[in-house]
């Protein structure tokens, strides 16, 4: 079998969708598997809406991924000559033909169709000109639009997802090709560049099923076989309905900035539509890539679930070791306004287990490196009140404890032998105090366990925390 070659194409008029995050994993995974290519290509022929800043966020929103291309990015505005000249020989071959109506006309002619309750059809026989009457309005200089001329025939193709689809030409308009103003319109631009960048597959969402037809007819009308097309799903919010900002973060570069680790989302992104087979939920990028299959897409919409991807970013989180996760952690803390100098990976090692993003990460080494971070949650003050006067008295008999702890005796298990030999003493539950020192250094009734908590706060600044809480 010839090596795929796949291509992703973004228009970059606005940020990285998850929805086409997932379409250029799909791209790179098949490529991956089959040791084909992965074309990137920026479709930025809207030159309105195109921008350099949109251009860089999808490209960076891909790089953090890790979805990488391995040809360009190529900018389809590039290769305006090489559609037109395309349009041309679709007119040469009588497959298109030129359009004198003004943007005016058409829309008195939407009108009227409108006005009769009927779908607007171009009617070819009506507006299609004799050769000498175009040369005539060409010598008087009439801009003029190429329209492709749909035959009445079946387009069908075996789709790699949904299988067999068909149309019929006379369904379709004949469509504009090349606008007056010599540009390509989408349908033309994509598939001249496709042809020319010798794409044997293309992957995308389903909502360009429409679009195939015309594609087809048009590589056929050029003198090329289409490519194999396989249409995804589209992607659900949980509650049934399309995706949007409804539904909380729906752009690449957001995740990233809450703290999502690229692993993750490229698993959580990967089990969106695609089935690798069994129940595995965690899957390896190697596994992934040796699993991925056209024909394991599955044919309904997926559902983006927000809690089902911070669980799976938690389980990344757990297997990490912390110095992997050091400069994610030092990047959260900058956003937070807080020194990310010192060791941190024990604080980093002490709450990656409890976190399911990186920012809860942060946030939690950000209470322990500094004290101005404690806010003392609902849960925290209840439990205070509730402890009432033996909260501060739990409290002073733990500073006592602790200030007679030795510095090179500070660790974890030697610190749990000191409290549970005090409470018992002292005739005080366990949990009454160990959780008071909790909400002391921290703010919260959640954490490590309190031992290793001091182990990692240290002893001078835990007491010193104690103490504020007694005051």
């Amino acid at each position: 079998m010839t090596p795929p070659r796949v291509r992703f194409a973004p228009s970059p008029t606005g940020y990285l969708h998850v929805g086409g995050a997932r379409t250029a994993l799909f791209n790179w995974l098949y490529a991956r598997r089959l040791g084909g290519a992965f074309v990137l290509r920026i479709e930025d022929t809207d030159k309105a809406r195109s921008t350099d800043e949109h251009t860089q966020v999808i490209l960076d929103g891909l790089s953090w991924l890790g979805v990488t291309w391995d040809e360009g990015p190529f900018f389809q505005g590039a290769y305006a000559d090489r559609h037109r000249a395309d349009a041309e020989r679709l007119l040469a071959a009588g497959r298109a033909y030129k359009d004198f109506l003004t943007a005016e006309e058409l829309d008195a002619e939407r009108a009227k169709a409108k006005a009769l309750g009927a779908p607007f059809r171009f009617e070819r026989a009506r507006h299609e000109l004799p050769q000498a009457e175009q040369a005539r309005r060409e010598a008087a200089g009439l801009p003029y639009a190429i329209r492709f001329a749909m035959r009445d025939e079946e387009i069908a193709w075996d789709d790699a997802v949904h299988g067999r689809i068909s149309w019929q030409g006379r369904d379709l308009d004949d469509f504009i090709v090349l606008r007056s103003d010599g540009s390509a319109i989408y349908n033309m631009a994509v598939v001249s560049d496709d042809i020319a960048m010798a794409i044997t597959h293309v992957i995308r969402g389903d909502d360009h099923i429409s679009n195939t037809p015309k594609q087809i007819a048009l590589y056929r009308a050029l003198g090329y076989e289409p490519p194999v097309f396989a249409h995804v799903p589209m992607i659900l919010g949980t509650d049934g309905k399309k995706l949007s900002k409804r539904h909380g973060a729906t752009a690449v570069g957001d995740y990233q900035d809450m703290g999502i680790l690229p692993a993750a989302m490229r698993n959580f992104l990967a089990l969106l539509g695609w089935s690798p087979g069994g129940n595995d939920e965690i899957i390896a990028e190697s596994d992934m890539i040796a699993r991925f299959a056209l024909d394991h897409i599955q044919k309904k919409a997926a559902v983006f679930d927000s809690a089902k991807l911070e669980w799976m970013n938690g389980q990344y989180l757990s297997a990490l070791p912390a110095a992997e996760l050091l400069e994610p952690v030092r990047r959260q803390l900058a956003i937070l306004g807080v020194p990310g100098a010192g060791d941190l990976l024990p604080y980093i090692d002490a709450v990656k287990t409890r976190s399911r993003t990186v920012l809860q990460v942060a946030e939690q080494v950000a209470v322990r490196v500094d004290r101005s971070r404690i806010v003392r949650d609902e849960k925290a003050s209840q439990f205070a009140a509730k402890l009432g006067e033996r909260f501060a008295a739990s409290l002073r008999l733990a500073a006592d404890a602790l200030n007679q702890c030795a510095s090179g005796e500070w660790n974890a298990p030697a610190l749990e032998a000191l409290l549970k030999q005090r409470a018992e003493s002292a005739g005080v539950k366990l949990g009454d105090l160990m959780q008071p020192i909790r909400v002391a250094l921290t703010g919260g009734t959640v954490s490590e366990p309190v031992p290793e908590l001091l182990a990692v706060v240290g002893k001078n600044e835990s007491v010193s925390r104690i103490t504020a809480a007694i005051a």
